[in-house]
Parts: structure tokens; C-alpha cells; sequence
């Protein structure tokens, strides 16, 4: 029986380490509780093809539409075709879908050409996934292993064969395997303004770039458009607009068709840039979501968590419009994988959003996320201790930040000054300038040397903001997430992955660890 060690417990991580208990020594790693992750405070649902006047066809094509010409449509054509079975898995293991009439209810969402949607608990389908699986991973033979920080890969003959950790209860300390998955999810601390909790820095990223993995399409980070406009940045669900409500500005008058004919059900980006600049021309005040429409009873009924949260900050949303903003969501880019998870360091293995399978391209498809996830650890298991393929056709794909930083001129700086910086110079819109102005900023400065969990998850978080800024730089047109106000056009032809140095060269050095 051969031992692997899953690192990270949302919805990727729950499944990888599930089905491998079946066949090998697990052990799960987390450094918060067992049910803390992204997955949790996923709302919208989950999308499949499990309908009869539904297709795993037009499930690729909206998939690839929205991913603006970067998709890997192997990937794509995996996770649509795979996607209803994985979703019967979870019914099987107890996720209670939400139902009418005896039948799975679904629902529509931005950019899908049909309703296939599935939701649990009205807006708390993530929670609902999330507690079945941890029932299941509990019950499993799986050791697991909470509050542990992962510091660093161990890495042995060019190959991946362990993690070095710090937990309060036992310090620090080497896990060996023979295979790691990380599955540790985004990085949306990186910006000031993020619907990810405090959890999601990066960690599984940073520590594969160091040990030399390949990461891809790291400048395309998604911004959800309707995040409340309170502290806490709490994510309204774009399945709110799904089912009607509207955007209005600061005058109440619709503003969103100005942009895209689709509305407030344009892609996810398009929606986010127009909230971005209605909220600029009205001096920053945010924009209005209103769903009055719906009724205070059906918003009660079928968004119980939003109605809620909406209440302990006196909105009351079924009478009355709610303030919006755009807030970092979620990271299309990651470490580079084939189809099976597998990345460029022979047994390393990533899935979920720590990933970046191609699936997503510059742009991700609603609810696709939870999909992925599940769909790629699933797959990544029926790969443990196969023989590594050649991973050159992982090569080459990512720029590497500057590593010209002089000793003698860094400094420190505290979490919020990155995240305050990424948010002016490399969110929603950027150009040459703001970008080479984060880039100078990001090489004077240096993590404090104490040796917390904290420091070190900001020195991955700045290590993180070098790649996607020299990644902003280098990609000089607009597409999907990325918009450059000074290129705002996409180039054609369109470029793949394997064919970015078309585009623009990528700066090759190394990244100062």
C-alpha cells in the first residue's frame, strides 16, 4: 500500500483523500479546522449536464466561451463529460440537493445557455458538500492531521516526497509519501477586498513555485461583481441575478445592458468591470442590487444565509435595493497540470484552485469551481503510483518575478499594504504603468524573519503578487480577467497555453525564496 499525503480539506482535498483511503495510506493535512475552506461559503452550486433538455456539448461550449480562448478543451471536454457522475457520487455520499416536486431543482447562472445549477440548503450548497464529506473523510481511514501549516515540499531526486509542517501540538516536523496532492485552494488575501476567507493565502502555490513546479495563467484573477458592500466583503450570489434581480446605479437606473446585452448575465468579468466603473463615475459609491422584485418570501426561502447577513447589517433586501462592489474570488491560474493532476514535478499533484488544469482559461464559468474540484481528485487518485509521464509539454509557461531586490534596501510591510496594492495597481483594470509600479514596490520588500505562520504566509503572498504582476506585464492585451486599460483590445490569433511566448516572452529567473 503506498502512502500520500492530501494537503487542504475544501472540497478537492475532502475527495482526493476519500478516495484514496480506499487504496492507500492517507494522511490529510490542514491548517485551520477539518470543515474550514473555500468550499464552505460556496453559494451559487454546482453546475452539471444531468438534464434531459440539457447537453454535455453546450456545457463545453459555454465553458469555452466565457474562457476566451485559453481554455484547454481536453480539460473542458473531461470535466463536462465526468462532471454528472461525480455529482451522483455526492448524492450518494448524502449532499442533500435542494428539490421541487421530487426532483433535483436547478437553477441558472451567468453566461449558461441552460438551467444546470444544482444547489443545497438554498445559498449553502458549499456548506452542504462540505459537512457530507467531512462525515465521510472522519469515517475513512484517513489520518488527519488539523492546525498544521505547510512550510515547504521536501524534494529528493527531483522528486516531490513529503511536506515539512509546523503544528502548535508537535512543532515542526517532515511528513514522508510517495506522492503529495495539494489541494489547498486560492489566494484571495492577496487583494483588500476578497469573498475567500483568511485562510486562503496561497500557501500551496508558493511552496510548489519554490520547489520549481510550473504555474500558468497566473494574471487572470476573477472578481466576483456582487460582494455586499459591508466589511467582510460577504458574497451575494450571482445566482441572485440568475433568478431576476437587477444592477441599478446610484440613480436607480439599470446600467449593465450599457455594457454587454446579456446584462447582469454577462461573464462574470464583463459584469465586474461595469459595476467597477458605474462605482468610479459616481465618485466610488457603490452600485445597487436589487431583487425586490423577487419577493421578501422567496428571497427568505431560497437565499436563507444572504437574507440573514443582510438583516444583521439592517438591509432588508426584500424591500429594498442592497450596496454592492466587486471583490476577489477566485484564481483561474495556479500550478500547470495535465488532466490527471498531475504537474511538472514528478509526484506532485494539484487540484482544485491551487490548480491550473486549463479548464478555466482567462475567465471561469459560473459554478464550474466546485465542479473541477471534484471532478480532478477524483481523477488524480487513479493516478498514484502510475509512472510519471514526460511533463515537457508543461514547460515554459509562466513568467518568474524579478529577483533584483537589494538586501540593503528592503523592507518590511504588513499584510494590508500588499493587499492595498494588488487591489490599486493589479485588480479589475491595469495598465503598464500601475503594474510596473507594483512590480518596484513588491522588489523592496521582504517578509519579517520571525518565523510565525503569519510571516510566512506572507512571503507567500508576496511572492505570489511578484508572479501575477510580472504575468499582468507580460500578457500586453486584454482578455477575460486580465483587462490593461492602455491594451484593451484581445490579440488575435488567440493563444493557448503551450503558445504564450507568441504573445509576449515571459522574463525567466529566479524567484527569491
Amino acid at each position: 500500500m503506498g502512502s500520500v499525503i492530501v494537503v487542504g480539506t475544501g472540497i478537492a482535498g475532502l475527495v482526493a483523500a476519500l478516495e484514496a483511503s480506499r487504496t492507500h495510506d492517507v494522511t490529510l493535512v490542514t491548517k485551520s479546522e477539518l470543515a474550514e475552506s473555500n468550499t464552505k461559503y460556496a453559494q451559487g452550486g454546482i453546475a452539471a449536464a444531468l438534464f434531459d433538455d440539457d447537453s454535455v456539448e453546450s456545457h463545453i461550449e459555454d465553458t469555452l466561451r466565457v474562457g476566451a480562448g485559453l481554455n484547454s478543451r481536453r480539460a473542458v471536454e473531461v470535466l463536462c463529460s465526468e462532471g454528472p457522475d461525480r455529482v451522483r457520487d455526492l448524492i450518494r455520499l448524502g449532499v442533500a440537493f435542494d428539490r421541487e416536486h421530487g426532483e433535483l431543482a436547478r437553477g441558472r447562472e451567468a453566461a449558461h445557455s441552460s438551467s444546470r445549477i444544482l444547489h443545497a440548503g438554498g445559498d449553502a450548497t458549499g456548506a452542504a458538500i462540505e459537512a457530507a464529506l467531512v462525515l465521510a473523510v472522519r469515517e475513512s481511514a484517513a489520518r488527519v492531521i488539523e492546525y498544521a501549516f505547510v512550510k515547504d515540499l521536501v524534494v529528493s531526486d527531483g522528486r516531490v516526497v513529503g511536506v515539512d509542517v509546523i503544528a502548535p501540538a508537535v512543532g515542526a516536523r517532515r511528513l514522508e509519501a510517495d506522492s503529495v496532492i495539494l489541494a489547498s485552494g486560492g489566494a484571495g488575501q492577496l487583494y483588500r477586498h476578497t469573498t475567500n476567507p483568511i485562510v486562503t493565502t496561497g500557501d500551496g502555490a508558493a511552496v510548489a513555485l519554490r520547489a520549481g513546479a510550473v504555474l500558468s495563467d497566473v494574471e487572470f484573477y476573477q472578481f466576483h461583481p456582487t460582494s455586499l458592500a459591508v466589511p467582510g466583503n460577504f458574497l451575494i450570489s450571482e445566482a441572485v441575478r440568475g433568478e431576476g434581480a437587477v444592477l441599478l446605479d446610484a440613480d436607480g437606473r439599470r446600467f449593465m445592458t450599457d455594457w454587454h446585452p446579456d446584462g447582469e448575465l454577462a461573464p462574470r468579468d464583463v459584469v465586474a468591470r461595469g459595476i467597477a466603473r458605474q462605482m468610479a463615475a459616481q465618485g466610488g459609491v457603490p452600485v445597487l442590487l436589487d431583487a425586490t422584485a423577487l419577493g421578501a418570501s422567496f428571497l427568505a426561502e431560497r437565499f436563507p444565509g444572504i437574507t440573514g447577513v443582510c438583516r444583521e447589517h439592517g438591509l432588508d433586501w426584500g424591500s429594498e435595493p442592497i450596496p454592492v462592489t466587486p471583490a476577489a474570488h477566485y484564481w483561474m491560474g495556479g500550478v500547470r497540470t495535465d488532466e490527471w493532476g498531475r504537474t511538472s514535478l514528478p509526484g506532485l499533484f494539484a487540484v482544485g484552485e491551487v490548480a491550473c488544469t486549463g479548464v478555466h482559461g482567462a475567465n471561469r464559468l459560473a459554478s464550474n469551481s466546485l465542479l473541477e474540484s471534484l471532478v480532478f481528485a477524483w481523477r488524480s487518485v487513479g493516478m498514484l503510483g502510475q509512472p510519471w509521464p514526460d511533463t515537457a509539454a508543461l514547460d515554459d509557461v509562466a513568467p518568474i518575478p524579478s529577483s533584483d531586490t537589494r538586501a540593503d534596501l528592503a523592507v518590511t510591510f504588513t499584510r494590508r499594504e500588499l493587499q492595498q496594492l494588488m487591489w490599486d495597481e493589479a485588480g479589475l483594470f491595469r495598465s503598464g504603468e500601475q503594474l510596473e509600479h507594483a512590480a518596484e514596490q513588491l522588489g523592496r520588500w521582504s517578509p519579517d524573519d520571525s518565523g510565525s505562520v503569519t510571516a510566512q504566509e506572507n512571503a507567500n503572498l508576496l511572492d505570489l503578487s511578484r508572479v501575477i504582476v510580472n504575468a499582468a506585464i507580460a500578457r500586453e492585451e486584454s482578455r477575460g480577467a486580465h483587462y490593461r486599460s492602455d491594451f484593451p483590445i484581445t490579440r488575435p490569433p488567440f493563444a493557448r497555453h503551450l503558445e504564450w511566448a507568441e504573445l509576449a516572452p515571459a522574463r525567466k529567473v529566479t524567484v527569491p525564496c
